[in-house]
């Protein structure tokens, strides 16, 4: 038995025609510097866990409808008295997405998700980290087309991590444009 899996849509684009126009844009000599997606990873934080632990069920259950992969339980580090935060609580969640889940879930942030964001008018340019990796954060959940707005409880953002094999911020932005990302643009004055 055979089994055949389809390339992502985004992925293939990426390989016929986005890759080759890359290493000429950025003057790179071999294809294998052209910067690629590497990984997302989408962490939601839950602060309230702390005093309602079925909450944790909640996120835990948003992030695999959104992600489509089970999240993994994230839990504090050290004790804050100040908070009532134990050593060992569980305070949130996370996910990390490779491979055909990564591209899918990309092709479906910036063509589904990122339009449904109310006034919006473009996520900025400058939030890379110095290597090639971009976060930026969703103020509500809503904006994913899987998420039922009869069944949650309450809104919750998360943050969206785009790791690049890019070695600068440039190739980064340069991969994330490439790809249809969509940043703001800049006032022409």
């Amino acid at each position: 038995m055979t089994t055949t899996t389809m390339t992502p849509r985004l992925k293939a684009l990426y390989n016929d025609q986005i890759r080759d126009q890359l290493k000429s844009e950025l003057g790179l000599g071999n294809v294998m510097e052209v910067p690629r997606l590497e990984k997302i990873v989408i962490n939601v934080g839950c602060g309230a866990a702390v005093e309602q632990r079925q909450l944790i069920d909640k996120v835990t259950a948003e992030i695999a409808t959104i992600a489509g992969q089970k999240p993994i339980v994230t839990r504090a580090r050290v004790s804050i008295a100040n908070f009532k935060l134990r050593e060992g609580n569980p305070i949130g969640a996370k996910v990390t997405l490779r491979g055909a889940r990564m591209w899918e879930f990309f092709d479906r942030l910036i063509n589904l998700a990122i339009p449904r964001i109310r006034d919006f008018r473009g996520l900025p340019d400058r939030s890379f980290d110095g290597h090639g990796n971009y976060t930026f954060g969703v103020t509500e959940q809503l904006i994913f087309p899987e998420i039922d707005y009869d069944k949650i409880d309450t809104v919750r953002g998360m943050d969206i991590t785009i790791c690049t094999t890019a070695s600068t911020n440039d190739e980064g932005r340069a991969l994330l444009r490439a790809l249809g990302f969509p940043f703001r643009r800049e006032a022409q004055g």
